[in-house]
């Protein structure tokens, strides 16, 4: 669906930097658990920037998959969050945002909220994030979350390879879900230099960064991943 009549969801807003964590969970072990996540999982194959590990330790995946994954929060693995989504492997989320190369207060567009985790460590990073998802139950679920937690979240019901055309041009692109083709409509929101990183394919995918230099855009192969399906569309 289109943006037509679809309203816009806005998390709660913090000043600036990230908000508290863990406020109701002290003595859990989800901290000992994601500091473990940021070494073992993250830092040990190769991500390297060290504000995208900072927000990776920062931001508490637990609070963001059902209660019943909770104690699977920070596992090398995908886990499904309803309505036939899931929220990508830790890994993958860390390889994504240090490809965006997000800097504080680059302008985000993120398509395809899911839980709101990934637009969470965005917001963390200090970028001021759009993002957009289709699936109307995860749009709503997502922004009580995050404004639950603090994080401040421009969010919006839609279809994602619309874009966000009125919110652009846009620093970085980041869509995590895997349309056929790059959308053209999420190239041409990208500001001079911005990044899009995306999956892109269906039965074999591959995830690519578009940057948008001086003669063009230039595009990275980065290594093959698999993501649910993108949907919507012309």
């Amino acid at each position: 669906m289109g943006f037509a009549g679809a309203g816009i969801l806005l998390a709660a807003a913090v000043a600036c930097g990230a908000p508290a964590l863990d406020r109701a969970t002290p003595a859990t072990g989800f901290e000992a658990a994601r500091a473990r996540m940021v070494e073992q999982q993250l830092a040990a194959r190769g991500i390297s920037d060290p504000r995208v590990l900072e927000a990776m330790r920062a931001v508490p995946r637990h609070e963001f998959v059902p209660a019943a994954s909770r104690n699977q929060a920070y596992a090398d693995s995908a886990l499904p969050i309803g309505e036939d989504q899931t929220i990508s492997q830790p890994y993958i989320v860390a390889l994504m945002t240090e490809s965006a190369a997000v800097r504080s207060g680059d302008r985000v567009l993120e398509v395809g909220t899911g839980s709101g985790y990934q637009a969470a460590v965005l917001a963390t990073l200090g970028a001021d994030v759009y993002s957009i998802e289709i699936v109307e139950p995860l749009a709503r679920r997502a922004a009580e979350t995050l404004a639950r937690l603090g994080y401040r979240v421009h969010l919006r019901h839609g279809d994602g390879y619309r874009g966000w055309p009125e919110a652009a041009p846009f620093d970085a692109i980041v869509v995590t879900a895997a349309p056929p083709r790059v959308p053209p409509a999420l190239v041409a929101q990208l500001a001079p230099g911005g990044r899009l990183v995306i999956p892109v394919g269906e039965e074999e995918q591959e995830l690519q960064v578009l940057q948008r230099g001086p003669s063009g855009i230039e595009t990275r192969h980065v290594v093959p991943v698999r993501f649910v399906p993108m949907v919507g569309g012309p």
